[in-house]
């Protein structure tokens, strides 16, 4: 049987520390972190799975340029949950292909998603499902 110093055990204890400090920044290097977009596109994906559903109103589509220059429509909407208004915005702009803004009839009536636990965390249109009513705009939202 061999036996082993306490300066080998030493040794042997920073190298393993080494290797998995190592592996550690190897794994944070190469995991990709997710985008805004992505993010977004979740939270729109868990909404339309989970979310609850209450009349609203448009209430306007306007547009937000960043000091890079990137442009982003937006809606604004409002509705109601047990006697307390929400005033919410929406980036549309990711969701081009289905809905134009500029077709969107403002102070009309839609329907909001909402995750019931909290309410404003909310939505007006997402990939597979839209609260612009075709009344009053017509989404390309594609039948599945």
């Amino acid at each position: 049987m061999v036996q082993f110093t306490p300066r080998e055990w030493q040794i042997a204890g920073a190298a393993a520390g080494v290797a998995l400090a190592a592996g550690a920044a190897w794994w944070l290097f190469r995991n990709k972190r997710p985008t805004a977009d992505e993010i977004e596109r979740e939270r729109r994906l868990i909404l339309f799975s989970y979310g609850r559903i209450v009349d609203g109103t448009l209430l306007d589509s306007f547009q937000i340029t960043s000091d890079d220059g990137d442009s982003r429509q937006m809606l604004l909407y409002q509705y109601e949950i047990s006697g307390v208004v929400y005033e919410c915005s929406q980036d549309v702009t990711a969701l081009a292909s289905i809905l134009d803004p500029a077709t969107v009839k403002l102070g009309f009536p839609c329907s909001v998603r909402y995750q019931p636990g909290s309410p404003e965390n909310s939505m007006l249109i997402a990939e597979r499902w839209s609260g612009i009513r075709e009344v009053y705009a017509s989404p390309r939202i594609p039948h599945i």
